[in-house]
């Protein structure tokens, strides 16, 4: 799909000099850059405003550039208009509106976004007309015609014109922008009491595809609160059906079957901000981020309970570096959400990058107590747990989902308490759970690696084992674990020439894994390769081994593997 034109390409880069994105090199602190070029200087303040940008910071870059503007005359434009961006982009419109760029002299693009700002500004603090004079004056035209299109219905009805809202909006070359152009008609026919036009608008679109089943919603809930409620359950069912996006369609025909009060219309700043979500999502398809960002901003400004749009600010800020932004954002999602527990998990997630593991499972554990029958939240609580090696906890987590599945368990869930019983020396249940999911999932590599590796690696049912991981190599043939699995098997089997063919290979697919070079060692030396072994040894001690790999290792240094070891045979 075409990157919608909703801004000029052009724009991009000055969006870059106020975005957290941008890679300026090795920068000063913004407190050592004030210390050494001086607070009370201008120059001082846009250096200041600079490392805060490259600091990932774009609130703290909105203040300095600012104060920089406010102290230079000589340097103002070009200090306002890096306050003006970074003020957007840390979300203060009010503040981007002030410093947004007007006049002949300014920069077209930047006097373009910068109406938008204006108007979505006028738009949020009650002056429709103003919203709408900005809206459908010279400055909001090429390139911004679209997102104008998409406002200007809104301020129109703000504004008390109910005849120029409905105004069918024509957006060539946008069909994302045309479609929610299409959508938000039918709710302002339906606004405007002109019901069958808005059943109309909405069907059409339903003829058309419905992306997401957004259409369908919106006709239901209009059914609703008619009071025909059987006919929303039949557009709702139709809409499922078609396999469109389950859990609001779901909750709404559980709703409208159950004769359920039907949802109160949205308000118009809250239809306004979703007109520009669509686009902002489909500009972070299109990895244009900082556009996206400014677009999330101005929805916010219209908003600010948007849950979808939050957790869209959470990701770009979090992909961008500002982690402190993105967990700011993903804590604004509401319990209750559909995106509360993504957004919850993508927080915890967060604090256990950071190495604040505590933070991160009291966030975890928190999403799971606002949403105890959510499989992903407990999922990830396990995951958080089995990451700072509380397996025992991990695993009973576990137990709870696995045994609320019964017979319809998932492989994943068993294949992720078998890892903890292993790391738990629970071999026995580990392998109990490995056994059973294979049975569901007989072709599935990772089980197959899993379940032949261990067996392997204890020297039990080697030919069985060699089976399995030979199959699970063809189904994965780029795998460097899976490789070096089969050459484990070949050593313990006593094939020590076949045992470095297959360990080569492994270590050029998976250079950084200890285990790897261990056993690539330890071929090297049954083969007579001591330099070669004593070299691979050496390696998995600059490679974090646990503590029980780094003492075998160092045992190995010391002695090689002079005693010599019979090829493991297999039970029967």
């Amino acid at each position: 799909m075409r990157a919608p034109g909703f801004l000029i390409v052009g724009l991009a880069s000055v969006l870059l000099c106020g975005c957290a994105s941008v890679a300026m090199g090795p920068s000063k602190s913004v407190q050592t850059t004030l210390e050494s070029d001086g607070e009370a200087s201008s120059y001082g303040q846009y250096l200041a405003g600079q490392a805060a940008v490259n600091h990932a910071d774009s609130a703290s870059a909105e203040t300095y550039f600012a104060k920089a503007a406010g102290m230079d005359p000589e340097d103002r434009p070009l200090l306002a208009t890096r306050a003006f961006t970074s003020a957007l982009l840390a979300g203060d419109i009010t503040q981007a509106a002030a410093l947004a760029p007007t006049g002949p002299d300014a920069d077209s693009g930047l006097r373009h976004l910068g109406a938008l700002v204006r108007a979505v500004e006028a738009l949020s603090t009650g002056k429709a007309k103003l919203a709408q004079a900005i809206l459908t004056g010279p400055d909001a035209g090429a390139p911004n015609e679209p997102a104008a299109a998409l406002l200007t219905p809104f301020a129109a009805a703000a504004a008390g014109e109910a005849d120029a809202s409905i105004v069918h909006p024509v957006i060539n070359g946008e069909p994302v922008a045309q479609f929610f152009a299409n959508l938000d008609q039918g709710k302002l026919f339906e606004r405007s009491r002109r019901y069958d036009e808005a059943e109309t608008a909405f069907r059409a679109l339903i003829a058309k595809g419905d992306p997401g089943g957004i259409a369908s919603l919106s006709l239901g809930e209009m059914l609703e609160r008619r009071g025909r409620g059987a006919d929303a359950v039949a557009i709702y069912d139709t809409a499922l059906a078609a396999k469109k996006d389950g859990p609001e369609l779901a909750a709404a025909r559980a709703r409208a079957a159950g004769r359920k009060p039907a949802p109160p219309m949205a308000s118009l700043r809250t239809i306004a901000a979703e007109a520009l979500i669509a686009p902002a999502t489909a500009l972070l398809s299109e990895k244009q981020e900082e556009i996206a960002l400014a677009y999330l901003r101005l929805a916010l400004r219209l908003d600010p309970t948007r849950d979808e749009a939050w957790l869209l600010v959470g990701d770009v800020l979090d992909t961008n570096g500002d982690a402190l932004g993105a967990r700011a954002a993903y804590a604004r999602v509401k319990a209750g959400a559909s995106q509360y527990t993504a957004a919850r998990i993508k927080l915890a997630w967060s604090y256990q990058s950071a190495g604040d593991k505590d933070a991160a499972l009291a966030a975890a554990r928190e999403t799971v107590n606002q949403s105890p029958k959510d499989e992903d939240a407990q999922v990830t609580l396990a995951d958080l747990l089995r990451a700072d090696e509380r397996y025992d906890e991990s695993a009973k987590v576990l137990d709870g989902l696995i045994a609320a599945k019964g017979a319809a368990v998932d492989w994943k869930l068993l294949y992720m308490r078998a890892v903890d019983y292993e790391e738990s020396n629970r071999w026995a249940e580990a392998e109990r759970d490995l056994q059973i999911a294979l049975k569901m999932r007989p072709d599935e590599p990772e089980l197959l690696n899993f379940l032949g590796y261990s067996w392997i690696d204890r020297g039990v049912r080697l030919p069985e084992a060699m089976t399995m991981v030979e199959k699970a190599v063809d189904l994965q043939p780029q795998s460097g674990a899976m490789i070096d699995s089969l050459g484990w098997g070949y050593y313990r089997m006593g094939n020590y020439p076949a045992a470095v063919d297959q360990l080569e290979k492994a270590v050029v697919l998976e250079p950084g894994d200890p285990d790897v070079n261990n056993h690539l060692g330890d071929a090297y030396w049954k083969v007579g390769r001591k330099t070669e072994a004593d070299f691979q040894w050496r390696r998995v001690l600059t490679l974090d081994p646990t503590p029980k790999l780094k003492a075998e290792v160092e045992a190995k240094l010391a002695s090689g593997l002079d005693r010599p070891v019979a090829p493991v045979v297999a039970a029967k």
